[in-house]
């Protein structure tokens, strides 16, 4: 596979969402924006959401509904990796911001669900009836760390439900071609859990000795340290879930079998998104050292999502 740098020198670039014109949004969850990288490499800020934006995702009316966090704490390490190491000291609390690509403009859709407070929200997916899955990953402290959640909710801001609570350190989520399956990444286990979809906002749960009426569809297998983080679907249904620390992209059957693992040069592999002519191109984001990377000609193309820009 060719692998070309669109860009370098972003503040730990995550939520890729291919354009049409072939530019790609990105959050730079260190400098608190959501940008715009465009073909030849120039980076505009879109917008200064300040906190620490995540996952995004175009919704049904076009804006981009955008997961933050609220922030991190962060530390360069002696080779220049950049890493996130616990909840930021100014922490501004985590939320669903909804923003106008034309404008710039972002309002706060959500703060809570059910009474709760969002603390960490990490990655967002739409269904086809316009609805978005999400999940909230949590904050890690010196001394305890969040359980997060798996969440539903509307992009006019009129409510929010849980899909499962208690949940340890839920990151990326995906939708399998037919709707019909709800896939998150669990970062610490570095485990892909699956969900049946009876409806929009609607799962079957199995019972104990699931954790949270999930099935688990794989662990990463072999060697140590491995995590995985957030996930895009391939027309095929197979999960291209980011790993941590191995550095690169898992490719995971909906069987929950191995399929391949592309290596790259990051440690912080943390998303991947899919665009360019049938969808053939991987956008992927290697936040450690902060840069953009597009593969082109992937094996199989990407899942068309049910909204685009």
């Amino acid at each position: 596979m060719k692998i070309r740098e669109m860009a370098s020198g972003l503040l730990f670039p995550e939520g890729p969402v291919a354009l049409d014109d072939g530019s790609v949004l990105v959050v730079e969850i260190a400098r608190g924006t959501l940008s715009r990288v465009t073909p030849d490499g120039r980076v505009h800020v879109v917008a200064d959401l300040g906190g620490g934006p995540n996952g995004a995702a175009i919704g049904p009316d076009g804006a981009v509904y955008v997961c933050n966090n609220g922030g991190f704490r962060w530390l360069r390490e002696a080779d220049g990796c950049l890493r996130p190491v616990a909840q930021a000291d100014d922490y501004s609390g985590g939320r669903i911001e909804r923003v106008d690509l034309a404008t710039g403009r972002f309002e706060r859709l959500y703060e809570g669900v059910d009474g709760q407070a969002l603390r960490g929200p990490n990655d967002i997916v739409f269904d086809a009836a316009g609805g978005f899955y999400f999940t909230d990953l949590g904050k890690v402290r010196e001394r305890e760390i969040d359980r997060g959640g798996v969440y539903y909710g509307r992009p006019d801001g009129s409510g929010a439900h849980v899909i499962a609570r208690p949940v340890m350190t839920p990151n990326g989520i995906a939708l399998s071609p037919d709707g019909a399956t709800l896939y998150y990444a669990e970062t610490e286990g570095a485990r892909v859990w699956a969900f049946d979809v009876e409806g929009p906002g609607v799962v079957r749960k199995e019972g104990w000795p699931s954790p949270h009426g999930g099935r688990m569809v794989v662990a990463a297998p072999g060697g140590h340290y491995q995590r995985f983080d957030s996930m895009a679907i391939d027309a095929l249904g197979n999960v291209c879930v980011a790993t941590l620390i191995k550095g690169g992209i898992s490719v995971v059957a909906p069987d929950g079998s191995l399929a391949t693992h592309v290596p790259l040069p990051d440690r912080y592999t943390t998303n991947i998104c899919f665009g360019g002519p049938e969808r053939r191109t991987a956008y992927v984001t290697l936040s450690g050292t902060g840069r953009l990377v597009a593969i082109d000609d992937w094996p199989i193309p990407g899942l068309k999502l049910n909204f685009e820009a």
